[in-house]
């Protein structure tokens, strides 16, 4: 009976010992996996702010230092650089993807949001990512929040709501032209003819894109001025079933 007891209690010392190695084991393992995680973090978290320090040198190139920001004359020098006229609707897709408040103007803040979303931490690959910029934003459902956010971009003084007509003219030309190009050239022409408005206002622009959508061109067979479109549509309408005439 003895013996029987020295075996057990042997047995279950060793039972024991093989208990706490596990332990260790595991906690050995778990102290490397946390070393091995916290490493990973450390690579990312380092590449971003080098991604982010070129990001801002990248601004900085282009801004004026007196008012830290990107004003008309830095933006010219980046499309200089980019090779496109200041004039191309993939800056003004530019700064929409930046988020850009004032017409003309890139803060740091606006710069970093953009270039963060397009991967571009220099100018070569800020040109291409204009391509992908361009079919992000000619997408229906971006598209429909670019076009009235052209519109809010173009007024360049605080609580101004409607836009002069050369101004709209141009911008319709800018962003509509490429998708809608035969509606744009007759509402351009209409727009430089008529006597009877001289700025546009957001619903009369919004009613510019519905129309496109909607109205079957030319033959005008489903427009309904009974529909709640905006006078000025009406008006284009009737010129152009007169001028068909």
């Amino acid at each position: 009976m003895r013996r029987s007891s020295k075996k057990s209690s042997s047995s279950s010392a060793a039972a024991g010992e093989e208990q706490v190695n596990e332990k260790q084991n595991r906690k050995r393992k778990g102290v490397s996996t946390n070393l091995t995680s916290r490493k990973a973090q450390r690579v990312p978290t380092k590449a971003v702010s080098k991604e982010i320090e070129r990001i801002d040198q990248l601004f900085f190139t282009y801004a004026d230092s007196s008012s830290s920001m990107i004003d008309p004359e830095g933006i010219e020098t980046l499309c200089s650089h980019l090779e496109v006229p200041h004039t191309d609707v993939r800056i003004l897709m530019l700064a929409w993807k930046m988020g850009c408040e004032k017409q003309g103007y890139f803060t740091l803040d606006e710069w970093r949001t953009g270039m963060k979303a397009l991967r571009a931490d220099s100018i070569s690959k800020l040109k291409k990512a204009f391509p992908e910029l361009v079919q992000e934003v000619t997408r229906s459902s971006n598209f429909h929040d670019f076009y009235p956010y052209a519109f809010r971009y173009c007024l360049t003084e605080d609580k101004k709501k409607c836009i002069e007509i050369p101004v709209a003219c141009e911008l319709l030309n800018l962003v509509l032209s490429l998708q809608f190009r035969p509606q744009v050239e007759k509402l351009i022409n209409y727009l430089k003819h008529q006597n009877e408005y001289k700025v546009i206002n957001m619903d009369q622009w919004m009613g510019f894109l519905r129309f496109c959508n909607e109205i079957n061109f030319p033959s005008l067979d489903n427009y309904d001025a009974d529909q709640a479109w905006p006078l000025i549509l009406d008006n284009f309408v009737e010129w152009l079933r007169a001028n068909e005439n």
